[in-house]
């Protein structure tokens, strides 16, 4: 595959960085989801198609691997590889980002508390991840709810 550039940004965005992507990896690391039904129904209103190629595209880059299911071997569960799981820092850091600049449904206290424990919330996602422990890191957000920020209120200029 030719590179736009060296930069390791650059790179890592062919990768991982449109929202889709960046989404199906969030679920997989902090709501347990497993399953193309649970991606569909998560409530980002993802297209069948759009999240088809994107799972086919994260599995080509090695970030997710499928896995038939063990009681259904019809069924495929996906899980996040070593080099997916080594994005909880940034998919952490995304989350307090936008608690914190942005009007989010994330509840104020849990976003401070994650803030403040960045290196237990870590180690907790890469055991849920050893363990193959679908429980949800984060409650279920309000849709379409606002709630207060983590951050100081804005000053219009």
């Amino acid at each position: 595959m030719k590179r736009r550039s060296g930069c390791p940004v650059s790179i890592s965005l062919e990768s991982f960085g449109d929202r889709w992507s960046l989404l199906i990896i969030r679920d997989l690391m902090v709501r347990g989801f497993r399953t193309f039904k649970e991606f569909q129904e998560g409530g980002e209103g993802i297209a069948t198609n759009i999240l088809a190629d994107r799972l086919h595209k994260l599995e080509a880059a090695k970030i997710i691997t499928a896995e038939a299911e063990q009681a259904d071997g019809r069924r495929i569960n996906y899980r996040l590889t070593e080099k997916g799981i080594d994005l909880a820092p940034v998919i952490l850091e995304l989350l307090i980002w936008g608690a914190r600049h942005e009007q989010t449904g994330a509840s104020c206290a849990l976003i401070a508390k994650m803030a403040n424990n960045r290196e237990e919330v870590l180690a907790e996602v890469r055991r849920r991840w050893r363990e193959r422990d679908p429980t949800p890191l984060l409650p279920k957000l309000a849709g379409g709810s606002i709630t207060h920020n983590l951050g100081r209120k804005r000053q219009n200029a």
